[in-house]
């Protein structure tokens, strides 16, 4: 079965063609991104932009004649923080909807974490034991934790990468006292999870997903991505203390000159790492497994499993 999986992002559009069967693996057969950063055009009041609108809408009519060349028999089409927190979210869907006739969905922020998780645990199997996730996003930070293939805890943060960027660190590079703060605020929200994260006892194997991890995992000695999605990438927490002291004192034209950093994902990155310490310190975890299956697999995966036997 081929099928088309559209992730309307806080940072990016990417429409995922698949060739997918129940007990296989998913296999990529075409990719097709755009860096619509629609966590940046909001306006003073919390609405997405009629430009950024308008850019969304040329995407998804392209990823329609993208997805019936390419022969995509089903199409999954969902939204993440930047639509779902949007005040004109549910507005701006309706409308792409009429002119595209593409139904995106509207992902709430724990089912984001489950899914993501779900993608993990296939991923990782069984003999992972308790698993612990982590994702940083544009937007959101998902946390989800459990033995089974449903989490017995998922929860969504607003501590996305470029969320954090946009509303606290103004400088390039940001002053101290803006990194310290954002510190402080992050710390704090995790902490607040931190109990029922834990509550059933420390994770056998924790792992990371999302760009952020990946290049933050990158900077610190593992491989790129050009050796393939076998190779074992480890994040460990001091490299990433020392990347969440270091970023923060760079330019972004200083960040993208560091190995695995991209144009667009420089000037998040600092925010990234300071998130990325403050979980990995509040939840007590010396390393992170880095995983090349994140959300959009487990939407595909949660669709395969619905398919008649």
């Amino acid at each position: 079965m081929r099928l088309g999986v559209l992730d309307v992002g806080s940072n990016t559009v990417h429409l995922l063609v698949v060739d997918a069967h129940q007990g296989a693996r998913p296999v990529p057969a075409f990719s097709h991104i755009a860096e619509l950063r629609l966590g940046d055009h909001l306006d003073a009041e919390n609405r997405l932009t009629r430009e950024c609108a308008v850019r969304l809408r040329d995407f998804v009519t392209d990823a329609l004649r993208i997805a019936e060349d390419k022969g995509v028999q089903e199409l999954l089409a969902f939204a993440t923080s930047a639509v779902r927190d949007a005040a004109n979210g549910d507005e701006l869907l309706a409308w792409i909807r009429e002119e595209t006739q593409v139904d995106i969905k509207v992902l709430p922020g724990a089912d984001e974490s489950r899914l993501t998780f779900l993608a993990a645990r296939r991923w990782f199997g069984w003999s992972s034991g308790r698993l612990l996730m982590l994702d940083i996003g544009g937007g959101s930070l998902e946390i989800a934790s459990g033995v089974d293939e449903e989490p017995g805890v998922a929860v969504s943060l607003p501590l996305g990468a470029g969320r954090l960027t946009r509303d606290w660190l103004a400088g390039d590079p940001p002053s101290g006292d803006e990194v310290r703060q954002l510190r402080k605020h992050v710390r704090a929200e995790i902490a607040g999870t931190a109990g029922a994260v834990m509550r059933d006892g420390r994770p056998d194997h924790a792992v990371a997903t999302s760009k952020t991890f990946r290049q933050l995992a990158r900077i610190a000695g593992a491989a790129p991505s050009s050796e393939g999605a076998y190779v074992r990438r480890l994040l460990r927490h001091a490299d990433v203390t020392a990347l969440a002291e270091r970023l923060p004192r760079t330019t972004v034209a200083e960040r993208m000159k560091l190995p695995g950093v991209s144009r667009g994902r420089a000037p998040q990155l600092a925010a990234g790492a300071i998130v990325a310490d403050a979980a990995m310190d509040l939840f007590g975890l010396p390393e992170l497994e880095v995983c090349p299956w994140a959300l959009r697999e487990g939407v595909i995966l949660r669709r395969l499993d619905a398919l008649p036997g």
